[in-house]
């Protein structure tokens, strides 16, 4: 009995110690999320959806590039939510930004947008 006990204390303080220290990839490297509200103007839904087919594989083969989603909103039909991990910052800010690649994304995607989007980054706090 007190060694069943012991080896469920052992489970729980081992369950803690993961539950704090976290995994091991946010500890080895921070990634950054970007979070970017979309606006599109009403009625153009399925051809921006159709661009944003097109020009994902241009972010995509950006250096620093992770992952990206695209959400689109329950309520408000014609919003949309882009999130995009890069490895750090400048890779989204200065690489992607200031590539020749992202007057393509421009040219696909921002003529659909009304208010234009502001973005925001994060950084993980807890895992």
């Amino acid at each position: 009995m007190k060694a069943q006990r012991l080896s469920a204390r052992n489970r729980r303080e081992e369950i803690a110690r993961k539950a704090i220290s976290g995994p091991k990839l946010i500890k080895e490297r921070k990634m950054i999320l970007e979070v970017a509200i979309l606006d599109v103007i009403p009625g153009e839904e399925e051809r921006f959806e159709s661009d944003f087919s097109k020009a994902q594989s241009i972010i995509a083969s950006m250096p620093g590039y992770i992952e990206h989603e695209l959400q689109r909103c329950i309520e408000t039909t014609n919003r949309y939510i882009l999130l995009a991990r890069w490895e750090t910052l400048e890779h989204h800010t200065e690489g992607f930004r200031g590539s020749a690649e992202y007057q393509q994304w421009k040219t696909l995607l921002h003529h659909y947008y009304d208010p234009f989007p502001q973005v925001e980054h994060y950084t993980s706090v807890l895992p």
